[in-house]
């Protein structure tokens, strides 16, 4: 009989922001995301060298660390494109030490999309291009195979568990919300609703949460999270089940969660502690689907995030402007991909990372301080302007092909 277990899945990613990018801008510079200045949020290389001081490198060190104080550890990861990218250019040494961890054969790399895009709304076939340029980019770099999906921000729906089914994944990841588990657990493992082979793993969202975002919150009433009380509350989660899924960004480890909050003593902590039971276990993704059938089907109609307090798509889809905006990019794409300019397609895929949608979220509700720290604009209404200045400037260089007719500037 299998250990029961923690599936413990980091998300690691970085964007390429727009810079302040201008009308003036338009058909005479084609830079979209180099920021001039190196003070400003909007500068990538700024962002990702600090991100990689204070996240990347000592996380990465900690779970090396783990990894060979405890047989038992293992963890999930996905990397999209765009982070490795920027870290090829500007830290190297973090791709280096990703390399080592999944050397040990205990770190598992998941599958999504190579932009950290929404195109399995808005373009099946961009989608798949982008599957498949992550899952080359992955073997390429880490000589390992792509086996489960998890869809950007955790999107999901039974139409995205059906094409991953027919598409060869083995599982793939979502959201363990409420509505839709209903009386069910998230701590077991699912199969989706009309599937065949796929298995499904749900977040456990409450003790994800814990982490990724009260751990650090002096309002909290459990604030602060102690190692002992956390593994105290996994346990009594777990009584009886099979696994405890903890899904979250992988910056939760330093940057959300900065290093003096104690986040990196605590979960080592917790994991030694977690481990000091001989009935428990730490499982990858794939391993846990290994190691359990499912217990019963889930089906889940309409599509739930993990964002927000409406686990919706409402952060990127809620208003007129990130509509409009996704709109205008996928309208874009068989005049890009006709050119075969791989500069032009690259800034284009670049421009459906989900991240810049999601700067022009208007929602200030319960999640809008969320939605404002990650933001380098100043509104929401800045972010917009800047990308639609980008897309009238993709526009205008189509219009040097002359082999593309019908194009509006």
């Amino acid at each position: 009989m299998s250990k029961r277990g923690i599936v413990l899945y980091l998300h690691v990613h970085q964007p390429y922001r727009v810079r302040k990018y201008s009308v003036f801008d338009t058909s005479s510079r084609h830079d979209y995301y180099n920021e001039s200045s190196f003070d400003t949020d909007r500068n990538n290389e700024k962002v990702f060298r600090k991100v990689a001081d204070k996240s990347y490198r000592p996380m990465n060190v900690l779970l090396e660390k783990l990894l060979a104080n405890h047989p038992e550890f293992k963890v999930s990861l996905s990397i999209t494109g765009t982070f490795i990218e920027q870290a090829e250019a500007w830290a190297p040494d973090v791709i280096e030490s990703f390399k080592r961890l999944v050397a040990t054969g205990r770190v598992e790399i998941v599958a999504e999309t190579y932009y950290h895009s929404l195109a399995f709304f808005y373009s099946r076939q961009e989608f798949e291009r982008q599957v498949d340029a992550h899952r080359v980019k992955i073997r390429e770099l880490f000589g390992v195979e792509t086996n489960v999906f998890r869809n950007t921000e955790l999107s999901y729906n039974d139409d995205l568990a059906k094409w991953a089914d027919d598409y060869g994944f083995k599982g793939i990841l979502a959201e363990g919300w409420d509505p839709i588990l209903e009386w069910r657990s998230p701590n077991h493992v699912y199969r989706p609703v009309n599937t065949k082979n796929i298995r499904l793993l749900m977040k456990n969202y409450r003790l994800s949460d814990d982490i990724a975002f009260r751990f650090s919150n002096r309002d909290w009433s459990q604030w602060p999270l102690s190692a002992d009380t956390f593994s105290d509350w996994a346990n009594a989660s777990i009584d009886q089940q099979q696994i405890i899924d903890l899904f979250m960004d992988y910056e939760t480890f330093g940057e959300h969660q900065w290093q003096d909050t104690g986040i990196f003593n605590f979960f080592e902590a917790f994991v030694s502690k977690w481990l000091d039971n001989p009935d428990n276990t730490f499982y990858t993704v794939s391993g846990a689907i290994d190691a359990f059938e499912p217990v019963g089907e889930i089906s889940m109609p309409y599509t739930v995030t993990w964002a927000d307090t409406e686990r919706d798509l409402t952060a990127w889809l809620g208003n007129s402007m990130q509509q409009e905006t996704l709109r205008y990019i996928y309208a874009l794409e068989n005049d890009i991909m006709m050119t075969g300019d791989l500069e032009l397609i690259s800034d284009w895929r670049k421009l459906q990372t989900s991240d810049h949608v999601y700067y022009m979220c208007t929602k200030w509700f319960s999640d809008g301080d969320v939605h404002a720290y990650f933001s380098p604009y100043d509104s929401p209404y800045d972010a917009f302007l800047y990308v639609m200045n980008v897309i009238r400037d993709l526009r205008w260089r189509l219009h040097s092909y002359h082999h593309i007719g019908g194009l509006n500037g």
